[in-house]
């Protein structure tokens, strides 16, 4: 079951239904759970035991681990925790990429090794409710948390449906106290989750799917050489695709939460405005970064042990971000890809640091001797305002959508064969895309980095606040009405697949 289908139509009316009768808040929250177990069912019923497994065992872990005081016992335990989830998420997503990798290596010392290719079906949202149960039990651990008495809660909590099969990636703090007293939406609360139920659906299924995803899966379904315009307008198109994708599925996800009474976190503050790839980290996917920053970056040791250690953190930190996308060496590189505009921005960073306080000094100096300031000499050379920022954004944005070559591209010759494409390497490449593919691709593309540039600094409930009713009322109306005239032609959203 999808956002995007009229099964689910059904079934959140009924459970809206369901919610707002004059019910117990304990019969409330358990409907929610058997909801959310139906919704994650519907998919394919055996694999919620695994979810139910994870459920169990990190709940009892975690109260384990809060009541032993003895430090190796507490390591046991949140080993077996690790060991599950960590466990099962291996061999789901990852086993068939670890053989594959194992008989290529064997095969290059000159061993004959064929082994049967494994019929491994991944679960879907297991890499998001993995990371939703560890972040408790490691908090727990670490007592950062108090363990939760209530099973009902914490299985409400890893199950609720809006974020279990594609986040955002939530926190024991997100939503377990919501959880502990009664919660109904407001007027204002429906009305508004409703609109971004409306803007979410939008952007997957008018956007993504029916303007850029068959521009994208054109110029990355070939297997020859195109244009470079083409691969260009082909690469864009799924810059703009997995945006309006993923971040429709979050904005969904938010609006479906919110007509049930409930507040998840933001996962996207308009990323193609970043300045920089921090800035980017800040604003897209913000619940998977900010959780391998205090699970695995900080831990690791952050940037508390000297310039080169930093490095490697970082480098180890987007190296794993980019494998936990997917058991492929593309999402890998991808990852590598981040990770080294990541400590290039901040050796640039450093670097310029270290220069200004050199102007600093230097400058006072200067007042010390003559009495005056010679601002204008002593200032380095950078780019300032707004004008300064846009063109930095849009350098950002060129790099990320080169990174977006290798996340989307099937293999890595694949991958490789679209830049060469980009750049002109390679001569005499096949024009696959029509003028109104371009024209869409281009379009799209436009308005959505204005979009983000004019929204960095708000957000839009901002925006929502500002706008009269009949604006908004105008905006929702005609996005209820593409909705209808191309549901026919929406897909699964993308991240199903991480």
């Amino acid at each position: 079951m999808v956002f995007n289908s009229y099964s689910f139509a059904l079934f959140f009316v009924l459970l809206l239904v369901l919610h707002n009768l004059p019910l117990p808040w304990k019969a409330k929250k358990i409907n929610l759970l058997l909801a959310s177990y139906l919704f994650y069912a519907l998919w394919n019923p055996p694999f919620i035991l695994l979810l139910w497994l994870s459920t169990v065992v990190d709940f009892y872990m975690a109260r384990l681990i809060a009541r032993e005081q003895r430090s190796a016992p507490r390591k046991l335990l949140l080993t077996v925790s690790l060991l599950l989830n960590l466990g099962m998420l291996s061999y789901f997503k990852y086993g068939g990429f670890l053989l594959e990798n194992f008989t290529a290596l064997l095969s290059a010392m000159g061993i004959a090794f064929q082994a049967a290719k494994p019929d491994i079906i991944l679960p879907v949202g297991i890499s998001f409710y993995t990371f939703v149960t560890l972040s408790y039990t490691l908090d727990v651990y670490r007592r950062k948390a108090e363990p939760e008495p209530s099973f009902l809660n914490f299985a409400l909590f890893v199950t609720f449906f809006p974020h279990l099969v594609a986040g955002p990636i939530v926190r024991p703090e997100d939503l377990i106290p919501q959880f502990k007293e009664p919660h109904r939406a407001t007027t204002q609360q429906m009305t508004w989750g409703l609109f971004l139920l409306s803007l979410g659906l939008f952007m997957k299924v008018v956007v993504a799917d029916t303007l850029l995803a068959d521009s994208a899966d054109t110029v990355f379904g070939v297997p020859f050489p195109v244009q470079p315009l083409d691969a260009w307008m082909g690469v864009m198109a799924f810059s703009g695709q997995i945006f309006c994708d993923f971040a429709g599925y979050s904005t969904c996800a938010i609006g479906i939460s919110l007509c049930l009474g409930f507040v998840l976190p933001d996962n996207f503050r308009y990323p193609y405005a970043a300045i920089g790839f921090s800035d980017f980290w800040r604003r897209w996917h913000i619940t998977l970064s900010t959780w391998l920053r205090d699970y695995l970056y900080i831990p690791l040791g952050g940037n508390r042990k000297g310039a080169a250690r930093t490095y490697i953190n970082l480098m180890i930190t987007m190296l794993l971000g980019g494998l936990w996308h997917g058991a492929s060496w593309n999402f890998v590189i991808w990852g590598g890809l981040h990770g080294i505009f990541l400590c290039a921005e901040r050796l640039i960073r450093d670097w310029s640091g270290k220069r200004q306080r050199s102007f600093a000094e230097q400058n006072r100096s200067d007042q010390v001797l003559s009495g005056t300031v010679a601002q204008a000499s002593m200032v380095p050379i950078s780019w300032n305002g707004r004008l300064g920022n846009f063109g930095l954004a849009l350098l950002t944005l060129f790099l990320v959508d080169i990174t977006w070559v290798f996340f989307r591209a099937p293999d890595f010759g694949s991958a490789m064969r679209i830049l060469l494409s980009m750049f002109g390497v390679i001569p005499n490449g096949a024009a696959l895309l029509t003028s109104l593919d371009i024209l869409k691709v281009s379009s799209v593309t436009v308005i959505l980095i204005a979009c983000h540039w004019a929204m960095r600094n708000s957000s839009l409930v901002k925006l929502g606040a500002r706008l009269p009713w009949w604006l908004l009322s105008l905006v929702w109306a005609v996005m209820l009405i593409l909705l209808i005239l191309t549901q026919k032609s929406s897909n699964s959203f993308i991240y199903f697949q991480f």
